[in-house]
């Protein structure tokens, strides 16, 4: 991918919110309706419980209340709103209309689909809109995977869940946070994992494994050699929440520690474009992260999107 020019506006992120439904849906919850147990999931996955429920419209639009909340900004001075979604509510119009009207916006609004890694492609794009001349993005990451999983097959039912993560990104006067950034797809492998319209779900589980790992090092390299820097000098790593084996696996082969890496998964499982933010913002909230720490988001998904993102924190 191109670097960042010299002369680009630079944006940060100034405020930001989450969201999960309700309802939780345990392992043990599971074991009663298919031939699984919470040791054979938590082994497998490194997952506990997961979040149904809620529309992909409602889980946005009290993410980004939260987020624009915290930026403590006025909703009309928003510019433009990215939704990552893998789950529409509708074929037509695109849910990003929805969350504008719910949240009271005036700005232009699309989505982008690129399953699970869809926050960081999105997160790319509102900085591209801001370099182009805006001045603040609202990027959501949503998806309801619930209302498209099979709860009677195995492979999948453990896995999927509902979430939403909403960051307001604003120029800069200055460097921005976005150091390196990379993303990419290979359509060949769109069977590997799929959901037809009006379908559910379905994974070639131990392939997808074999190729989210290699997809993941190769895209986090990219943007970490992007942003001038070593994978020595990452400080905390925010890999999509998919399967703990997974992220185990590539932070193995980047070489960096696990204790390095935010987790969320065993509370949320996989949801899609919200795990990135989902576990992006649990470590802010918690305090893993200080201004001037360089974080690595990187996520794979279904078309065997990759995406990957070096940003340095900043909240001063």
């Amino acid at each position: 991918m191109p670097l960042i020019p010299k002369q680009a506006v630079g944006a940060k992120i100034i405020g930001w919110g989450t969201s999960l439904p309700e309802k939780i849906v345990t392992n043990d919850d599971l074991s009663k309706t298919m031939d699984t147990s919470d040791e054979w999931i938590r082994e497998r996955t490194g997952i506990e419980r997961r979040h149904v429920g809620g529309s992909t419209a409602s889980l946005s639009i009290e993410s980004g209340r939260k987020a624009i909340e915290m930026a403590g900004i006025d909703p009309l001075s928003i510019d433009a709103l990215v939704l990552s979604t893998t789950t529409p509510d509708r074929t037509v119009p695109a849910t990003s209309a929805a969350v504008q009207h719910g949240l009271g916006l005036r700005c232009g609004a699309f989505d982008v689909n690129a399953a699970c890694s869809g926050f960081v492609y999105a997160l790319i794009t509102g900085h591209g809109l801001i370099a182009m001349g805006m001045r603040r993005i609202l990027v959501i990451g949503t998806d309801t995977l619930s209302r498209i999983t099979d709860w009677t097959d195995r492979n999948t039912a453990i896995l999927f869940a509902d979430g939403s993560g909403a960051a307001v990104i604003e120029a800069t006067t200055g460097p921005g946070q976005l150091l390196g950034w990379d993303f990419d797809a290979d359509g060949s492998l769109e069977d590997l994992l799929y959901a037809e319209i009006g379908g559910t779900l379905h994974m070639e589980g131990k392939e997808v494994f074999r190729r989210a790992v290699r997809i993941m090092v190769d895209s986090a390299e990219k943007s970490i050699k992007a942003a001038g820097l070593t994978t020595n000098e990452i400080d905390l790593v925010v890999p999509h929440q998919a399967n703990i084996r997974i992220i185990e696996a590539a932070c193995k082969r980047l070489d960096i520690p696990m204790n390095k890496a935010a987790i969320v998964l065993h509370e949320t499982g996989n949801t899609s474009s919200a795990s990135i933010p989902l576990a992006l913002f649990d470590a802010a909230d918690n305090s893993r992260i200080k201004t001037g720490d360089n974080v690595l988001l990187v996520g794979f998904g279904a078309g065997m999107t990759a995406a990957s993102a070096v940003i340095k924190w900043n909240q001063s």
